[in-house]
């Protein structure tokens, strides 16, 4: 009899925070909350249209260092500081995700840094 060992839990990149950018667990990958941070390590300037290309860029990053693309996403998860900016956030979104776009919670919150939106995501990529 073969005993199967379940892959190990891999984690992708480093933070200046506790935690790791992405992490890989069996054929799925977890991206944590990216924000509207540049290459420079400030918050580009700009509304939620800026910030949310930002933040998809940096999850789009995040996705590379475990070797998937925003194509693998399953679920996103998204915290808006207003409410109102939904629709502009929208539309960057949608291009984003043109087809097949992955399930979706967004929801409106306080968010940790002076800041318009958040997003983690799922993505699954069989190892």
């Amino acid at each position: 009899m073969i005993e199967e060992h379940p892959l190990p839990k891999q984690t992708f990149g480093t933070s200046h925070v506790p935690l790791s950018p992405a992490v890989r667990a069996g054929d799925f990958v977890y991206v944590s909350g990216q924000v509207p941070v540049g290459s420079d390590g400030l918050v580009v300037k700009g509304g939620i249209s800026e910030q949310t290309e930002q933040v998809l860029a940096n999850v789009k990053a995040a996705l590379a260092l475990a070797g998937c693309t925003l194509d693998d996403v399953v679920k996103t998860t998204v915290w808006l500081e207003d409410a109102r900016d939904f629709g502009a956030f929208n539309a960057v979104y949608a291009r984003h995700f043109p087809q097949n776009p992955p399930a979706r919670t967004t929801v409106e919150s306080r968010l940790m840094i002076d800041i318009k939106i958040e997003v983690e995501a799922v993505a699954y990529r069989p190892v």
